[in-house]
């Protein structure tokens, strides 16, 4: 396997090729390079693949932006029956 062809996030099926080319094309932040591939937003959340993705997207901080929103992760959902959220055992 080719180090382009490495998928970097395993829920979207993100190739490290693909997020280095949409960097380079769009001059992406981590924010923006998530949005247009997906990279962090599947189930684990971007737990896998965060630091890569933060990474590939870095930029020397002369050139960022100041006003640009920073990359949001949160954890994955786990669904919960309404007993126990009520706490009726019937």
């Amino acid at each position: 396997m080719k180090e382009t062809e490495m998928v970097i996030c395993r829920c979207e099926e993100v190739t490290y090729k693909e997020l280095v080319e949409t960097a380079a094309k769009y001059n992406c932040t981590a924010r923006e390079l998530k949005l247009r591939t997906r990279a962090g937003m599947g189930y684990c959340g971007g737990r896998s693949c965060r630091s890569m993705v933060d990474r590939i997207a870095s930029t020397p901080l002369q050139n960022q932006n100041k006003t640009s929103v920073s990359l949001k992760y949160q954890p994955p959902i786990r669904p919960i029956s309404f007993a126990n959220l009520g706490g009726d055992d019937k």
